[in-house]
Formats: C-alpha cells, structure tokens, sequence
C-alpha cells in the first residue's frame, strides 16, 4: 500500500521546484532577452521588473512548498534509513535548499528595490538585467548583483532537483527503505 499522506507531499515538494526552476529558467533565458524588441529602454525595465515582481509571489510559494514539504519529511527522516552515501546526499540537499531558499529571497527583495528606482519600475535596460549607458548606477549595480543571485539560484535549484531524483532512485532500490516507508503516512 502507498503511504498517501508521504507521497502527497513528494507530489507538492517536485512540483514546488519545478514552478520556481522552470519560471526562473523562463525569465532568465527567454523573457530578459525578448524585451530586446521593445524600443524604449525605460519601457523594457516597465515590463522586466513587472513580469519579475509578479512571478515572485509564484516563486516564493513554490520554493516555499518544496522547503516545508522537505523540512517536514526531514523532521522524521536522516537518509541513515538507506545508508551513508544517501545521508551524505540529504546533507548536500538541506544545503542546495537552504541556498535556493535565500537566494531567492534575496531576488525577491533586490527586484522589489530595483523597480522603486524609478516610477513604475521604468529602469532602463539593455536586456533584462543588463542595464545601460544611462541607468543610474545605483540600479546597475543591483541589476548585477541580481543577474548573478539568478544564476547562481537556478543552479541550487538544479542541484536539488538532481539529488531528489537521485535520491528517489536510492529509496527504490533499497529493501531496508521498502521497511521503513511500510510505516509513513
């Protein structure tokens, strides 16, 4: 029999990270260059910082998901059920978690920051987070710090996707996690 309760959880956790990787990996390799063909920059900073700060709450729920469904999961369970190495991989995605958690925050708030550098978010952009000649350097350099917390959050995010799967693939194979999971909920 299938514990409900656990796989309900696993369902919302996977699906957490992918809203949050796949929304993030969307804005970053498609909607920052795209707004390339509106012709005023100050227009493109409007519809980047628009688009970014209305995704934010998408996001934060969706990492949010992920982290308390891990965390729930986590307060019962080590990895030790299985063996080391897998103790050692739910170490390395508490961390990859904990990472993807503040840095996205960190976005959060730094785009919120961003869009009040001008009325309605009116920053001037080349591309998404690539300012201009003329974009105050204030808001440049936040475009920066943004553009590299991006980056370096969807490769958390991919990491933790990649130890889940990983880690989904150990628990199969092991007959001493087929025991344990007969008692989850």
């Amino acid at each position: 029999m299938m514990p409900v309760l656990s796989s309900t959880g696993l369902v919302l956790h996977n699906l957490g990270l992918a809203a949050g990787f796949g929304g993030s990996l969307f804005g970053k390799v498609a909607l920052n260059p795209a707004v390339k063909v509106i012709g005023s920059k100050a227009e493109r900073g409007q519809v980047v910082n628009a688009a970014w700060n209305g995704f934010n709450i998408v996001n934060a729920a969706s990492v949010g998901l992920a982290a308390i469904t891990w965390l729930v999961g986590r307060s019962r369970l080590t990895g030790r059920e299985i063996d080391r190495t897998t103790r050692g991989l739910v170490i390395a995605k508490d961390v990859l978690l904990g990472a993807t958690v503040a840095l996205g925050a960190a976005n959060i708030f730094g785009g919120a920051f961003l869009a009040k550098q001008a009325p309605e978010g009116a920053v001037p952009v080349e591309t998404g987070l690539t300012p201009t000649a003329g974009t105050p350097e204030k808001a440049a350099k936040t475009m920066r710090a943004l553009d590299a917390g991006g980056i370096a959050n969807i490769a958390a995010m991919a990491g933790v996707i990649g130890i889940t799967a990983i880690l989904n693939m150990r628990a199969g194979t092991s007959s001493r996690w087929a025991l344990v999971a007969r008692f989850l909920p």
